[in-house]
């Protein structure tokens, strides 16, 4: 390539990155930790008193069963739940000895409710992606859907990369008769899922797909913001080490999450959806894609229900209020049968 071209190729990457940067849609990370920061600032002796009538607040409420049936979702321990009690002593910590971990996080999300209890309690903490079934009691971010997960207990963590809900003004029948990836391929357990969807649809007319690993120069492609992908009818939403991060924020817009049924689940319930109400359901060898994207071109009705059905899902996150009052009981309910002195 001539130094010119070289030069304006190069250019044109640089400013490309530059405008990402500006207007990637995603929460501020310095808005954050400053939040994050000054919240820790609160003395706990402060915070601790104020515990019994948050909870309390539990029982005036319309919505009361809906609180606990989320709460029971989170936590699903009981006084019967079979663990070794030897081994959680041995890997807990009292909270107020808890490291700041490398992820922090997961550490500011988690501290923001337990700092409301005893720092005497004890818990594990598990930070990063996760997608097993935990032995011992833990608070993590992500958890297998269904089966035996009693101990993996789900708390809403590292929030400010998987909580970003968008306003979506463009209606889906005036968007891309398309379906966009933008992702990493590269690491470890489901990532393959991706690489195999990549292989298959790459340069297929019905798909925009790019990964953001340099290590496939021929799949390579810039990051592009939320708003961009907000110009096509259909968002892949694929697992990687756990959940799909872009499913929240595509589940507030007017395109339709593309996947198969999720595997992994967090605080937003992944394991509760239903398929084609809430998002389009594939086969997980993604075979029958471009037969289901093509049926809901063709009846678009269906596909604005589905986008009606999701925006309702979504509703429920964004009353700040509740959320605190059930992550509060979640962790209270974690607390009081974990640290339970007569098991």
């Amino acid at each position: 390539m001539p130094r010119r071209t070289m030069k304006a190729h190069i250019s044109k990457m640089d400013r490309r990155k530059i405008y990402y940067r500006l207007h990637s849609g995603k929460n501020s990370k310095l808005k954050y930790y400053t939040a994050s920061v000054l919240r820790l600032a609160v003395p706990r002796c402060l915070l601790r008193p104020l515990l019994p009538g948050m909870l309390a607040r539990l029982n005036g409420r319309k919505d009361r069963e809906y609180i606990l049936d989320r709460v029971n979702y989170y936590c699903k321990l009981s006084d019967t739940t079979a663990y070794d009690r030897e081994l959680w002593r041995q890997r807990s910590v009292a909270v107020k000895d808890q490291q700041l971990p490398s992820q922090k996080v997961y550490y500011y999300d988690a501290m923001r409710y337990a700092r409301w209890f005893d720092p005497a309690l004890r818990w594990i903490l598990v930070t990063g992606d996760n997608s097993d079934s935990m032995d011992v009691p833990a608070i993590l971010k992500s958890r297998l859907a269904g089966g035996d997960n009693a101990c993996s207990v789900v708390m809403k963590l590292n929030a400010v990369r998987h909580y970003i809900f968008v306003n979506d003004k463009k209606d889906w029948r005036d968007k891309k008769d398309m379906a966009i990836f933008r992702g990493g391929i590269v690491g470890r357990r489901r990532l393959a899922m991706r690489y195999a969807f990549i292989e298959k649809y790459f340069g297929r007319p019905m798909f925009d797909i790019g990964v953001l690993d340099r290590e496939f120069p021929d799949w390579y492609t810039e990051r592009m913001t939320i708003k961009e992908h907000l110009d096509y009818k259909f968002i892949m939403t694929l697992e990687g080490n756990d959940v799909a991060s872009n499913l929240k924020w595509v589940m507030s817009s007017n395109s339709i999450a593309v996947m198969p049924r999720p595997v992994c689940e967090t605080w937003f319930m992944e394991g509760r959806l239903i398929p084609d109400y809430h998002y389009i359901e594939i086969k997980p060898d993604f075979s029958d894609i471009e037969e289901r994207l093509t049926y809901y071109i063709n009846h678009p009705d269906e596909a604005l229900r589905i986008i009606h059905n999701a925006h309702e899902w979504v509703r429920q996150f964004r009353n700040t209020r509740r959320e605190t009052l059930i992550s509060l009981l979640t962790l209270d309910k974690y607390f009081r049968i974990t640290n339970s002195t007569t098991r």
